[in-house]
């Protein structure tokens, strides 16, 4: 009996686990298609949902729905059958739009904060874009506890063998896809992490920002939990300007940027006596 339970089991699991493998790959297309619509919207300022929907080969309900979500994150704007791009601190803030930015640089920058893990340790990994990217070569650096808000980071992590996966409630802020606020800030409290690895939108001044103030409290109180910071930051923050600062970049232990980051950013972060270190590019 035990073995005709058994064997009636595993094509069970067998087809769960197919299932679970198709519904990620759906949702891997759905998201880049929805990232493409947005840059295609982007670029031209307004588009015709009849044209994206051509454009795209999808269906209009599947347009409209896409669209909705986009508009729901704060970068598109939807108005009898036209879309339009909405405004640039709107945009800059979603993280649709924050994924398809420099990722080569984003590469390099999570590959050198790779060097700050070792097995065993805690982290606190916010919803940057670029810290997402340092998914990929934590299973190199298991066992860890990994602490996020974010939730396409929780959604990548949760199968990842020998991870031990917090993750951060609160309410839901759709155009970060990230949970922040006070129910946030108060489950971070409670916890303490060897390093906090995070990015923001900003460097100016030698002190970074970000345009959202809920996104500012909630780093700050993983911030005031490590024990280690570490700030990963592509070149071009430092051309960028936000309404909300965070911190000096002499408050963190190590400031990480890519090798395209002006020499002189470099420079006079090291004369001020901050850590700096440079990912080097790989080449193209």
């Amino acid at each position: 009996m035990a073995g005709e339970r058994q064997g009636s089991t595993e094509p069970e699991l067998q087809s769960l686990l197919s299932d679970e493998s198709q519904a990620d790959t759906r949702q891997s297309r759905q998201l880049a298609r929805r990232q493409s619509i947005a840059e295609a919207v982007m670029g031209e300022g307004s588009m015709r949902i009849e044209d994206i929907s051509a454009r795209f080969g999808i269906s209009l309900m599947t347009a409209h729905r896409d669209l909705d979500e986009l508009a729901g994150r704060g970068l598109l704007r939807k108005a009898r059958g036209v879309v339009s791009a909405a405004p640039t601190s709107l945009i800059e803030s979603s993280d649709v739009y924050r994924a398809n930015r420099q990722q080569a640089e984003k590469a390099a920058i999570a590959q050198a904060a790779m060097a700050f893990v070792e097995p065993g340790q805690a982290l606190f990994l916010d919803d940057s874009t670029t810290v997402h990217m340092m998914a990929e070569h934590l299973p190199a650096k298991t066992p860890l506890t990994c602490i996020t808000n974010s939730l396409t980071l929780m959604t990548t992590l949760k199968g990842l063998r020998d991870i031990s996966l917090i993750g951060l409630g609160g309410q839901y802020y759709n155009w970060c896809n990230a949970f922040m606020g006070r129910m946030t800030t108060l489950e971070v409290s409670r916890l303490r992490a060897d390093t906090l690895f995070l990015s923001m939108a900003a460097v100016t001044d030698d002190i970074v920002f970000h345009q959202s103030p809920e996104m500012i409290e909630t780093k700050r109180a993983m911030f005031n939990a490590a024990a280690r910071r570490i700030l990963l930051v592509d070149n071009t923050k430092f051309e960028r300007r936000a309404l909300h600062g965070f911190a000096a970049l002499a408050e963190f232990d190590t400031v990480i940027v890519d090798g395209n980051t002006a020499p002189i950013h470099v420079e006079r972060m090291r004369a001020k006596g901050i850590a700096v270190v440079v990912a080097p590019m790989q080449p193209v």
